[in-house]
């Protein structure tokens, strides 16, 4: 293995846990979008069945009320399949960055696990948010009971994109140090 290899290697040591999530980020977006392409039909029933244990006590009967929140939830999940996809492959493309860029081992952990987790955090309260939807009687009441996931998740995403950028420009506005 030659010298160059070996640098690069060490420095994405710091962020394989970051790397790690981030790729299966990915893999659960890729997952997402086999099992809605097999199993479009058994989902939608299965979140009209959610609806119809809740429909006289939260829908009130109200079949229109419930056919909106269906739909709706079926959104959430095609958003959670597209959010894995583009979160996850930006954690791996920032993590790679931070840890070519020569910060500290610390700065390109954090960074990388905030990233990996919280794109996969993120993917994964659509998802459930979708799923929830129905028997809670609409989106907000799934989004709501989900609020512990959806903020850190979502935060610690934004955070680590913003030190990443910070870490960047650092490098950029730093003098070049003579060889």
């Amino acid at each position: 293995m030659n010298t160059y290899h070996q640098d690069t290697l060490s420095a994405l040591r710091p962020a394989a846990v970051g790397l790690a999530l981030a790729i299966l980020t990915v893999l659960f977006g890729q997952l997402l979008g086999i099992v809605f392409g097999l199993n479009e039909e058994a989902i939608r029933g299965r979140l009209q069945a959610s609806a119809a244990q809740v429909r006289d006590t939260v829908y009130h009967g109200d079949e229109a009320a419930i056919k909106t929140v269906q739909e709706k939830s079926w959104t959430y999940m095609k958003r959670a399949h597209l959010h894995a996809g583009s979160m996850g492959t930006t954690a791996i493309a920032l993590s790679v960055l931070v840890s070519l860029v020569g910060l500290s081992r610390m700065a390109t952990t954090a960074i990388s696990l905030g990233l990996g987790a919280g794109g996969l955090g993120y993917s994964v309260f659509w998802m459930w948010a979708g799923f929830l939807a129905p028997h809670l009687g609409g989106t907000g009441a799934a989004k709501e009971s989900l609020r512990w996931l959806a903020i850190p998740s979502s935060g610690a995403f934004v955070l680590a994109t913003t030190a990443a950028l910070v870490g960047l420009l650092t490098l950029l506005v730093r003098p070049r140090s003579e060889k």
